[in-house]
């Protein structure tokens, strides 16, 4: 039992020795490090996506194309404003859906890049006498330093009854592809 101990003991002070911060602290002792940990940043990213749609959904797939607007309010948390163009692919011969998506939210970064988003909006229909949508969604991601952004989501569209554009089951599963940078 004392010589488990005596290795988890080596262990751990290998491991506070050897860490970044425990590092980071060392280095600091040398010289003092003036630049912030976290800086408030506006970031600008413009995506394209495509998606497959739920299994009672008239739609096939869906394309679209966005801006997004984040605000890096904290180190692990950002609101967003995302607004672009979204079309749902109509099977057989019915209408297809065209509809500019205007949506605001938060993205939670648990680690350095790996986040969650969630946002509500509403969808403004293009066709004539097509009512605006309730829209959810909630997906996650991976940003990139460089810029490079890719992400996976959940989004739904609740119509209104009275909507020329109106299906009762609306929803897709989407992959966006976006580049951003800080404004």
């Amino acid at each position: 039992m004392k010589t488990i101990t005596k290795f988890f003991t080596i262990a751990a002070t290998a491991a506070a020795f050897l860490s970044p911060a425990a590092v980071k602290a060392q280095d600091m002792t040398m010289a003092v490090d003036t630049t912030p940990v976290f800086q408030k940043a506006l970031r600008l990213g413009v995506g394209i996506s495509g998606g497959i749609t739920r299994d009672n959904s008239p739609f096939d797939y869906g394309l679209g194309a966005d801006l997004r607007l984040q605000w890096d309010l904290q180190k692990h948390l950002s609101l967003t404003a995302t607004g672009g163009y979204t079309r749902l692919m109509a099977k057989n011969d019915l209408p297809d859906y065209d509809f500019i998506p205007l949506k605001g939210g938060v993205k939670v970064f648990p680690g350095q890049a790996f986040y969650a988003l969630g946002e509500l909006g509403a969808g403004l229909g293009i066709k004539e006498n097509s009512k605006t949508s309730f829209i959810w969604s909630g997906g996650i991601g991976y940003a990139w330093k460089n810029g490079l952004d890719i992400s996976a989501r959940y989004e739904s569209y609740q119509q209104d009854s009275n909507s020329s554009t109106y299906y009762p089951v609306n929803g897709q599963y989407a992959l966006r592809l976006a580049y951003g940078f800080k404004l």
